[in-house]
């Protein structure tokens, strides 16, 4: 299965710092990306242990990302 992370950097403390919007509460933080494309792996993998096979059915998938402009 694939599924789709957002990977932002921060500024104040340069790590790297994930979220998978399809599972509630799947983040994590690491130094590289190599490290948090790891963690995240193991997130999802804890995230899926708990869930039941109607739960995992019933994951959200990925349909795209848009930049939104407005006037302000």
């Amino acid at each position: 299965m694939h599924y789709t992370a957002y990977i932002e950097k921060d500024i104040e403390s340069g790590l790297y710092v994930g979220y998978l919007p399809c599972l509630a509460g799947a983040h994590t933080c690491a130094a590289s990306i190599e490290e948090i494309h790891a963690k995240l792996k193991e997130v999802i993998l804890l995230c899926l242990e708990e869930m039941n096979d109607d739960d995992i059915k019933q994951i959200p998938v990925f349909a795209g990302i848009s930049q939104i402009e407005i006037a302000v």
